[in-house]
């Protein structure tokens, strides 16, 4: 049986498609599994063993539609479930099943503030769109490959992080889902540990304000010459003072698989709702999720892995929108200034 998935965005969004893929191939008895989605991702989907061909929209939709015609599929996935996914399957004339985006549960979540959404990941409704085909969830997760070339030595990265780090995603798409620059470095001394900040070219300078405090910053402070001085930990006991935050600016710096590489090496990680945050979520990484603007009752919290919400609950503008602004649309942005940052973080350890 051949199979097409279809999702043409975005990185986070087609890492949470991977359960299905992965039940495709090994639950359908002699399915090719064919997945599409836009050239920018070629790097998550060609790496997917469960994943026997990747088609792109790299010309118009009709260019598309007769690249997969010839393809001769039996049964469609719609897991984008918009206007130019509709018009491709009225094309190729294949059996189909959509996902559920409850769009109007999120409209009046949104809107009026009534929450009618289901308690269910949307990888759960992902699947739900095989079920016809026997598929059930296999209970492992999501996958993240990394082609062995893309690897990152942790021996290359700065001596200060060699021996364990915590990874910081500080990018997302929209601003109203990023933490001012202020806050991030507030976070960031309080994690009290290298931090290694991840993001792609854009985030870059911000990431370069965040290293620019920290950087006349020693990583210790101060101690009694008896006590036997760790580069990376101090226990809280009298006359000894915790470490002070390092700061590693990676953003720009590395491809997507790079990145990635350095996420599932990292002690844990601090991300906001974003794809890094997902991939963490694919290596069970533990993740301290940050949520402004819109809430994980959307259901695109990080999935099967340990993680804890850090967010305003009961902002009376919030969500206000299901996707994300270039700045807050009432102006105080308290979503993200009022947050308050509650860890109980785990020991340190090498995290190679």
């Amino acid at each position: 049986m051949k199979i097409l998935v279809l999702r043409f965005s975005s990185i986070g969004d087609i890492v949470l498609t991977t359960p299905v893929v992965r039940a495709l191939k090994q639950q359908v008895p002699g399915a090719q599994v064919h997945f599409c989605t836009k050239p920018a991702y070629r790097s998550i989907v060609e790496p997917n063993p469960y994943i026997d061909k990747a088609h792109y929209l790299t010309g118009s939709l009709n260019e598309l539609v007769a690249e997969l015609r010839e393809e001769r599929f039996d049964f469609i996935i719609d897991l984008h479930r918009n206007l130019r996914t509709l018009l491709l399957k009225v094309q190729l004339g294949v059996p189909s099943r959509s996902f559920d985006k409850l769009n109007f549960q999120k409209w009046l979540l949104v809107n009026f503030k009534i929450d009618q959404l289901p308690r269910l990941h949307i990888v759960d409704r992902y699947l739900a769109a095989a079920k016809s085909l026997g598929v059930r969830n296999d209970g492992q997760g999501l996958d993240y490959f990394i082609p062995e070339a893309e690897e990152v030595d942790i021996n290359t990265l700065p001596s200060g992080f060699q021996h364990g780090y915590v990874a910081f995603a500080i990018g997302a798409q929209h601003a109203t889902k990023r933490l001012p620059v202020e806050r991030i470095i507030e976070l960031c001394a309080l994690l009290r540990r290298p931090i290694v900040l991840l993001g792609g070219p854009e985030d870059e300078s911000t990431g370069h304000v965040i290293e620019l405090h920290f950087d006349h910053t020693p990583a210790v402070a101060e101690a009694p010459r008896t006590v036997p001085v760790s580069p990376y930990y101090f226990p809280k006991t009298s006359g000894v003072q915790v470490p002070k935050t390092i700061i590693y600016n990676a953003c720009g710096h590395f491809s997507l698989n790079q990145s990635a590489s350095l996420v599932r090496q990292a002690q844990f990680v601090v991300s906001h709702d974003t794809g890094l945050m997902h991939i963490a979520a694919a290596f069970q990484k533990e993740i301290f999720s940050v949520w402004g603007n819109t809430v994980p009752e959307f259901g695109m919290y990080p999935y099967r892995t340990e993680f804890k919400v850090l967010e305003v609950r009961g902002l009376s503008c919030r969500p206000c929108s299901k996707i994300g602004y270039a700045k807050c649309p009432q102006g105080h942005f308290k979503c993200m200034h009022d947050i308050s940052f509650d860890l109980e973080l785990p020991p340190p350890h090498d995290g190679r």
